[in-house]
């Protein structure tokens, strides 16, 4: 079986409400917690033969006060990775 090749590119990632010394350590998590997603659990069908999605907007999280940048970065993917999902169903 040919292994599936992944290009995932965000080029933009808005954090509002987040600590601005954090975002690059949140944008990684963000990026490799997705990467492991689609890798683990597969790309969601729309996307299989390739894609792009120009604009994905999440609801606003609840991220816990001492949450390290690790875990919010992992948190957003999660979500992101919910909708791409729930998107290839609608």
């Amino acid at each position: 079986m040919k292994p599936t090749i992944i290009d995932l590119q965000i080029e933009e990632l808005i954090l509002r409400g987040l600590p601005y010394a954090q975002r690059h350590h949140i944008a990684q998590a963000v990026e490799q917690t997705l990467m492991n997603l689609l890798t683990e659990r597969g790309i969601p069908p729309s996307f299989a033969q390739g894609g792009m999605l120009p604009l994905l907007r999440i609801d606003p999280l609840t991220i816990a006060h001492d949450a390290e940048p690790g875990a919010i970065g992992a948190q957003i993917a999660e979500h992101v990775y919910a909708l791409l999902s729930e998107q290839t169903q609608q």
